[in-house]
């Protein structure tokens, strides 16, 4: 009879660790789905922040090739012929 309660009592701490484990385990996955939560998060904010950056880059980047940037000649002289065509066009429909 003493050996069916040794073995009772063994399976009753093993369960209980068992449960502790589960506790432990479901503590640190509620942890870690708020840390994903929080990265999704900064993840976005930084999404949006290199995009407002890319934005600002671009329209730095025309506004240097609008000024005649040495660096931008290219694009200078693209942009003002897209401009030119764009006058003609006009002034065709007008004339019309």
């Amino acid at each position: 009879m003493s050996h069916l309660s040794e073995i009772v009592d063994s399976l009753e701490n093993r369960i209980s660790k068992l449960l502790q484990r589960y506790q432990q385990m479901k503590q640190e996955n509620a942890k870690l789905e708020d840390e994903i939560s929080t990265l999704k998060s900064q993840k976005d904010q930084f999404h949006v922040e290199i995009e407002d950056w890319r934005e600002k880059f671009d329209s730095l980047k025309l506004a240097n090739s609008m000024l005649g940037s040495d660096e931008y000649k290219r694009d200078t002289k693209l942009k003002i012929n897209a401009l030119v065509r764009e006058i003609d066009q006009c002034i065709t429909q007008l004339s019309e």
